[in-house]
């Protein structure tokens, strides 16, 4: 998603996310935090050796919502949770090339997302990372709303995934993805919404959000901040409907950049998936059951 430059007060935003392929071509407990992140880190020494956990697939693997597992510090909390692009996408130009409006401009509905040089798809790490999310989240008392149930279809387009989000009055909402930046540059950014009339409530919301996520995401993977995307990890964007149209607290997360060798490595790595995965719920928590 290369566009512009854009100015903020105090610095200079590059705007950069997953590359756009054109098929054309989700009451405080005090120590609620520590507790998430205790709980979010799997054994190293046992590895998910079975692949991600599976969810039954809604109709044409459409929105999903799913009940807790156990109960948990996250007891009545609904987070939404968006795996970005989809793996029917590349198929389907007519639909996901599509314009939309996204309450700034027009973009497409949706896009096919990046890959890494070996040819594994942002789609399906951006699946994994949601499998294992769920099963996390749902396992501390969460009901769980996913965008999409398989990883087979086409979009939702990037409005319906915010309106799934807002119709579920989710408490928040996480966009998981992966980058397709300069291959020299690695690390993690979260991209952040900027207030344009209908997402004003949650600007200020999104950003605490995003600084738990930030500091959740790596202290529980060791992936560094982006090299090349924002400014210590945190990347303000006005182009994202995902983001501009959201009346929940939302962000989204560039978990590596993909073509990068080292990341790469990691993404394809189903013991890092699920660590991603329970670094993204131990900041979801902190942010849910945290004081802020």
């Amino acid at each position: 998603m290369r566009r512009v430059a854009w100015a903020v007060p105090v610095l200079t935003i590059v705007l950069t996310a997953c590359t756009i392929g054109s098929a054309s071509q989700a009451a405080g407990q005090p120590d609620a935090a520590s507790t998430a992140s205790t709980r979010a880190a799997p054994d190293a020494s046992h590895p998910p050796s079975d692949g991600p956990p599976t969810l039954p697939a809604a109709p044409s693997g459409g929105p999903g919502r799913f009940s807790p597992t156990a109960k948990g510090i996250l007891d009545g909390r609904v987070v939404l949770v968006d795996p970005g692009h989809n793996g029917g996408n590349f198929a389907a130009p007519s639909i996901i090339n599509r314009l939309i409006w996204n309450g700034r401009e027009t973009e497409t509905c949706d896009t096919t997302g990046t890959e890494t040089d070996a040819g594994y798809t942002e789609t399906l790490f951006n699946w994994h990372v949601a499998l294992y999310l769920t099963a996390d989240l749902r396992a501390e008392g969460a009901t769980v709303v996913l965008t999409r149930t398989s990883n087979t279809g086409v979009g939702p387009c990037v409005t319906e995934r915010a309106a799934i989000g807002n119709e579920a009055h989710a408490n928040a909402a996480v966009s998981v993805h992966a980058d397709g930046g300069p291959p020299g540059g690695r690390g993690f950014a979260i991209l952040e919404p900027v207030s344009d009339g209908i997402n004003d409530a949650i600007v200020a919301r999104s950003a605490i959000l995003g600084a738990d996520l930030r500091s959740a995401f790596e202290k529980g993977t060791g992936e560094p901040v982006s090299s090349y995307d924002g400014v210590n990890g945190i990347q303000p964007r006005d182009d994202l409907a995902g983001i501009n149209l959201s009346t929940v607290p939302k962000v989204f997360i560039e978990c590596a950049n993909m073509p990068n060798a080292a990341d790469a490595a990691l993404v394809t790595s189903p013991r890092w998936q699920a660590l991603a995965a329970r670094a993204i719920a131990a900041g979801l928590a902190s942010f849910l059951v945290g004081r802020h």
